[in-house]
């Protein structure tokens, strides 16, 4: 990522403080189950510790901590029964969800060997999950809840536990980075108009605009060949170039790209939406030739760059880039009745991370309903299963996030240079773009190789938003 963010997850345990003088030895059993849980969170993340709650005053100040950091998950280990007030205080004044982790330390009980100590210490984990649920939704406070064993491991509550960090980076990348406008979306597109105020109260995204003065001149003060050179090589790694590549050939694109990437770093931004339509002409006209190209270049390290002005879908592409390590604008593009399936794709910046192969870089006239012409990518989206994310408002604003699995399958695609991929789904082509259309969504959604719903549902689930599945 060229914008390093790092998500924050208040982590916290509870036991009820009563047991603790009638049973000694809970105490190091407690503290040694804590230790062992906190490396079941990855390093990927920065753990904000609350520590062992046995009272309201722990839970205040693990409260106290968690505020301070702006934590953008807390996940709650529960050792065996305690009540809700040992919970409540830490969450009461947190507007994330709570995630909790009822891990019982035993597979199964040795009954006749069982004592008082032994079933309260490690093997009563899930006693108290009702009652904190129950006072979690009195609260109006977001929630899951993970059960699993330690001993012999358990790889669904580490693969639940990741999935969940995986999303709150999503919330933290919101947060700690800026969107850049650059001039305004497509005119007449009014699905991707947005407000940006209410983006940045509902969303946490703040918007930078830029205007295209100030691009074309952002590579003026770029002298450093070596840099340049290195990212030239980059570039002809990246794509294979109709016609031959060289290091003179893409030498200006190179350049644009590192004063992009230096863009991006100065001004803290992992995401752009841009559109032009001034007149493709001298510089203009030079950097509106190659933008398709090094947008791509930002897109595989981290920074999602959507075409025509689409604040929303750069959301998308930027929400699976984070939980899958790639994201693709698309948008429908065509129906094949006779094999039911549905062609998806786009003409512009795109992935090379979807790429399952080297995608391709070819000089076209016009941009079709664009200004100019230029380069065109087109990258080649792995078979097998994909998943597509579209964000979409309501009347009030409100945002929704609409989603859909599929699978790519072999076949012929279009060849003029646009990413295209053909995706069955499980309700069948008309159905599919049926259900889609109904729930609303803009005409742009991002897509991923790999099964992502369940991901996207805790995405949604810390952001406070709804989500319709169309078809899995």
């Amino acid at each position: 990522m060229l914008v390093e963010t790092k998500a924050k997850i208040g982590v916290f345990s509870i036991a009820l403080g009563a047991y603790l003088p009638q049973f000694p030895s809970l105490v190091p059993e407690f503290e040694a189950q804590y230790r062992e849980f906190k490396k079941l969170i990855p390093d990927t993340v920065e753990i904000i510790d609350g520590g062992l709650v046995t009272t309201k005053e722990l839970s205040m100040a693990a409260g106290d901590k968690f505020r301070a950091a702006d934590v953008d998950l807390v996940i709650l280990q529960l050792l065996t029964y305690a009540t809700s007030y040992n919970m409540l205080p830490a969450v009461r004044d947190l507007n994330v969800p709570v995630v909790l982790v009822n891990v019982q330390k035993k597979k199964a009980p040795d009954y006749p060997n069982t004592d008082t100590p032994t079933w309260l210490g490690e093997l009563y984990a899930c006693g108290a999950v009702g009652e904190m649920v129950a006072d979690l939704e009195r609260a109006g406070k977001r929630h899951a809840v993970i059960t699993g064993v330690v001993e012999g491991g358990d790889p669904e509550v580490k693969a639940e536990i990741d999935d969940w960090c995986k999303a709150a980076q999503v919330r933290r990348r919101f947060r700690n980075t800026n969107l850049a406008q650059i001039g305004r979306p497509y005119p007449g597109m009014m699905d991707l108009y947005i407000d940006e105020t209410n983006l940045y109260h509902r969303m946490f995204l703040y918007t930078k605009q830029f205007d295209w003065e100030k691009m074309w001149a952002i590579a003026d003060n770029i002298t450093d060949e070596a840099a340049i050179r290195a990212k030239a090589e980059d570039i002809l790694d990246t794509f294979d170039i109709e016609g031959g590549g060289t290091v003179e050939k893409v030498w200006d694109m190179a350049k644009y790209v590192v004063a992009f990437e230096q863009w991006v770093k100065d001004e803290q931004i992992a995401f752009v939406a841009s559109h032009y339509d001034g007149f493709a002409q001298g510089k203009a006209g030079l950097l509106d030739s190659m933008l398709i190209p090094a947008f791509s270049m930002l897109i595989k390290d981290g920074v999602a760059c959507a075409v025509e002005g689409d604040i929303k879908v750069s959301m998308a592409m930027s929400i699976l880039k984070t939980i899958s390590g790639m994201g693709q604008l698309s948008e429908m593009y065509s129906i094949d009745f006779n094999e039911d399936i549905c062609i998806i794709g786009h003409s512009g910046s795109g992935d090379a991370c979807i790429s399952a192969k080297k995608p391709t870089m070819k000089i076209v006239p016009v941009f079709h309903g664009k200004t100019g012409g230029g380069y065109l990518t087109q990258f080649y989206p792995h078979l097998g299963p994909v998943t597509y994310l579209g964000i979409t408002q309501d009347k009030d604003g409100n945002f929704k996030f609409v989603v859909a699995e599929g699978v790519n399958e072999e076949g012929p695609i279009f060849t003029f240079g646009d990413t295209n991929m053909r995706t069955r789904f499980t309700c069948g082509a008309r159905e599919f773009n049926n259900r889609w259309a109904e729930a609303g969504p803009t005409h742009h959604m991002a897509a991923a190789s790999g099964r992502h719903i369940d991901t996207i549902l805790k995405v949604a689930k810390i952001f406070n938003v709804p989500v319709d599945i169309i078809t899995r």
